[in-house]
Formats: C-alpha cells, structure tokens, sequence
C-alpha cells in the first residue's frame, strides 16, 4: 500500500528555489510512477510532472525549463526541484502515485498525500 508525505513547502521569494520530497513508506515504491500536483485557492488540481518507474518524465507547458521531477528509488521517495518560482506558482502542491504512467496527467487516478503549501511572494 502507498503512503504518501510531502515536505520542503514554504514562502519563497520570486526568483526563488525549492525543492519538494515525498516519502513513500509503501514497500512497492519502484512499481509506481510518482507525480505531482497542484492546486492555488479557487482553482482546480493541476497536472505539475510526473516520472515513470525507468526516469521517462513528463511536465506541464507552464514549468518546463524551471521544474525537474526526479526520484531516488532506494529511499523511496521522489523529488520536485523548483527554480525560478513565479507568483503564480504559489499552491498547495500534492504527491501522487499510480501503477500506470501513462494515465498522467489525469486527476482522480491513485494514491495522494497531504499536500505541502508553496508561496512565491512578489
């Protein structure tokens, strides 16, 4: 069973990095493609970037060049760097896993945690 905790959310200036981690304390962490969300107040969850078990990755239009998902099998646990951080990137950001890379970036497909909040101050 997956189980999913995100850290490393907080405020950030504009220009900014971060880096996200989400441990999974599941026994079959390297069976799953890992992936991450987001959701800003008022909106719907969005589709961030995802990695596949191999290290084949995938991003939305609006991070790519300043995202980079990455993941560390032996530890279980799968990263999101954050570089050059805008305003509009502020958001609660989720962990997720599912079997099947391919259903990215689908919502409503397996397993979540609690989110971590990001916020890019202008």
């Amino acid at each position: 069973q997956v189980q999913l905790v995100e850290s490393g959310g907080r405020l950030v200036q504009a220009g900014g990095s971060l880096r996200l981690s989400c441990a999974d304390s599941g026994r079959t962490f390297s069976a799953y493609a890992m992936g991450w969300f987001r959701q800003a107040p008022g909106k719907e969850r969005e589709f961030v970037a995802a990695i596949r078990w191999s290290g084949n990755t995938s991003y939305a239009d609006s991070v790519k060049g300043r995202f980079t998902i990455s993941r560390d099998n032996a530890k279980n646990t799968v990263y999101l760097q954050m570089n050059n951080l805008k305003p509009e990137d502020t958001a609660v950001y989720y962990c997720n896993a599912r079997r099947s890379y391919s259903s990215y970036p689908v919502l409503g497909v397996g397993s979540w945690g609690q989110g971590t909040q990001v916020t890019v101050s202008s």
